[in-house]
């Protein structure tokens, strides 16, 4: 096949009509404690939010599939698939979507793969299964698949605004582990050639502490064509204070409308507790008591009718609340859903890098 853009596919928003939803069930002992037995409520939250609104396709492995079926078996819209993974980050190792509008067909794009940094900065050493996903997902649903694997992406690098205009951060795409003997200039090509953009725009950082090297879905995201939220803090003494400024400047240049949604008041760090409950391979990015997680209130998920939120509880009760309060402003006609992601953030990201989004296509294009 050609480029999406040569065979006139796009990248759609987020907030266009789905067809269905893609997540992956948690069990890489290294990103989930405990087994991961604290962030399946919040995990099987979603899922049931999900499945009113728009169908959820599954993936589990042979180890997992049981304990899905069990705990899934009053979910109506599902689809369990048993495709071997390395861990539960859709946004990432899903396939990408595009599609036509003039036919409505819905294509993958089978990115490059390796671990948020591969040999460079990599977060964990066997992420083959994790590169060969978004292929076989297609193979399974029957989706025709752009190879492009000549090119290191994860899906919340990029954010489209569905009208030609594609955020990204600089921190992370022109980082040594991506794609180092690319300029910038090629890599604004390969964006534009399969994602058929007019236009990137790069925000300078992404949140502080963001061991993705800071993707842009974690501090900004479109929620119209020229509306975006982006992470803040007042707090001067915090590092995050000058990365959102200098994003700001950047979007309030490109004439982008810019809701500011704080960050929580307080940091969410990773506690004694937590750190017990981790089994680290060889080879794989450890943790330690103290710290500073990548919280955000920016990685959201838009449903069909919905926004599911994190809250991240405890001392930080009175920002979920704010939370809420603005984006029941920013989105009026979505129900806004708060859904518990403390445990989901000690995996390493939160909502939106768990979830992958199919759009809108043509009836029995997926069966």
């Amino acid at each position: 096949m050609n480029t999406p853009k040569k065979d006139g596919f796009y990248m759609p928003a987020e907030f266009e009509p789905h067809s269905g939803t893609i997540m992956i069930f948690p069990e890489r002992p290294g990103s989930w404690p405990y087994g991961a037995e604290p962030a399946l409520p919040s995990f099987l939250e979603i899922w049931k939010a999900v499945t009113q609104d728009e169908k959820l396709y599954l993936i589990v492995s042979q180890n997992t599939r049981q304990k899905a079926e069990t705990l899934c078996k009053d979910l109506k819209n599902i689809e369990i698939l048993e495709i071997a993974q390395n861990d539960a980050w859709a946004r990432d190792t899903a396939p990408t979507f595009v599609r036509n509008p003039e036919t409505g067909e819905v294509r993958g794009i089978d990115w490059n793969f390796n671990a948020w940094g591969g040999t460079f900065d990599g977060l964990y050493a066997d992420w083959q299964e994790d590169n060969a996903l978004a292929s076989a997902f297609c193979r399974e649903t029957g989706l025709a698949c752009y190879d492009a694997k000549h090119f290191v992406l994860e899906g919340g690098s990029v954010h489209a605004n569905g009208q030609g205009i594609v955020l990204t951060t600089e921190a992370c795409l022109l980082s040594q582990g991506r794609n180092p003997k690319m300029s910038k200039s090629q890599i604004e090509e390969n964006l534009k050639a399969y994602l058929n953009a007019e236009k990137i725009i790069w925000l300078p950082h992404g949140i502080y502490q963001d061991e993705t090297n800071e993707h842009v879905d974690n501090i900004c995201a479109f929620i119209s064509p020229d509306e975006v939220v982006l992470a803040w803090t007042e707090n001067q003494h915090d590092p995050q204070y000058a990365f959102s400024e200098a994003c700001l400047k950047v979007l309030e240049r490109e004439k982008i409308k810019v809701h500011k949604l704080p960050v929580p008041d307080k940091p969410v760090c990773i506690t004694e507790h937590d750190l017990n409950g981790y089994v680290f391979a060889s080879g794989e990015d450890t943790r330690e008591i103290g710290e500073r997680l990548a919280a955000s209130y920016v990685n959201f998920y838009f449903t069909n009718q919905s926004v599911l939120l994190p809250q991240f509880g405890g001392e930080n009760s009175e920002s979920d609340r704010r939370a809420v309060r603005i984006m029941t402003e920013c989105c009026p006609d979505r129900k806004i859903i708060p859904v518990p992601a403390r445990e989901l953030l000690l995996g390493g990201g939160n909502i939106h890098c768990l979830t992958q989004q199919i759009p809108a296509f043509r009836k029995g294009e997926i069966s």
